[in-house]
């Protein structure tokens, strides 16, 4: 891994950062879609939509790789129970100092099935990622490896951390533990 730890102001187009990908990685990671962006009064592109279906055992090659072509500015984690597997969706931005329209956003989902909800932590490679993995540790459940805090965000201290308020199955809250808002 070649990690380049500055951003760079050479942008590189969508579709070569596909290509990037798709030589080291190959049919692993899907393209689920690239978008151009548009917005203003003359409906100029602003920046890129790059959506990613990754496999866990890819996402820190994948993840390696954004580095390698400009330090992936993190943004969010998110989280959704589907089921029969937890899906996360890691949000990036790559060439954000390239100026507007160069910008391009990564979305990096992840199914995670419901009898492994490991993940590796990025929090050596990004600190700001803390936050958001534990908030997918207290409210869906997963477990990330490295992790080095794991203490509650928003649930109370003295939260049952065995019920998960995003999940949609026996982890999650029971029919008489949630109540009506006024």
């Amino acid at each position: 891994m070649s990690r380049r730890a500055e951003y760079t102001d050479k942008a590189l187009a969508p579709e070569a950062v596909v290509s990037v990908i798709k030589e080291r990685l190959g049919d692993a990671v899907e393209v689920v879609g690239l978008r151009d962006r548009k917005a203003g009064s003359n409906d100029t592109v602003c920046f890129h939509d790059l959506w990613l279906r990754c496999p866990k055992d890819k996402f820190l090659e994948l993840l390696d790789i954004l580095f390698e072509l400009d330090f992936p500015f993190f943004h969010v984690m998110s989280g959704n129970d589907e089921g029969e597997a937890v899906l996360l969706n890691y949000h990036f931005t790559l060439f954000q100092s390239s100026g507007k329209a160069s910008r391009l956003g990564v979305a990096v989902s992840v199914y995670l099935p419901k009898d492994d909800l490991t993940m590796p932590s990025i929090q050596d490679r990004i600190p700001g990622a803390e936050y958001s993995e534990r908030e997918m540790r207290e409210m869906l459940g997963i477990a990330f490896s490295g992790m080095p805090d794991e203490s509650l965000v928003f649930l109370p201290e003295d939260w049952d951390e065995q019920i998960k308020p995003w999940r949609r199955d026996e982890a999650g809250p029971k029919p008489e533990q949630i109540r009506e808002l006024s």
